[in-house]
């Protein structure tokens, strides 16, 4: 059974970090691409980043470009996105996502639970 768990999600005021965490199992996701999307109340589920499991490539949308990192950590089938520089407009739920290392959600299989981001001004 795959199974994706995010944690790390809170309130932070404008201009600080967060870490969100992705513990990935349930299989082997060495040929996986391994998303971060978002999603603000009233709109729809937007790419944030993505690493490429086998060579950790990786992709940013351009709003986070500069200020989010996304890494992975194989011994512990874990992906990282730091964040960095936090702006009231990154407040959403994220999500960890696991497939084809595309920048839609449906080029994606399997999905985490989402945690709570809130960037206060």
């Amino acid at each position: 059974q795959v199974q994706l768990v995010e944690s790390g999600g809170g309130l932070v005021q404008a201009g600080g970090s967060l870490r969100l965490s992705c513990a990935a199992s349930g299989r082997s996701f060495s040929s996986y691409g391994m998303g971060w999307f978002r999603q603000a109340p009233g709109k729809e589920r937007e790419f944030v980043a993505t690493i490429r499991w086998r060579d950790s490539s990786t992709y940013y949308t351009d709003s986070v470009k500069g200020r989010f990192t996304i890494s992975r950590d194989n011994a512990k089938n874990t992906v990282y996105l730091q964040m960095n520089s936090l702006k009231p407009e990154d407040t959403a739920v994220y999500y960890c996502a696991a497939g084809s290392w595309g920048k839609t959600p449906d080029e994606y299989t399997y999905w985490g639970q989402g945690t709570q981001v809130t960037v206060s001004s």
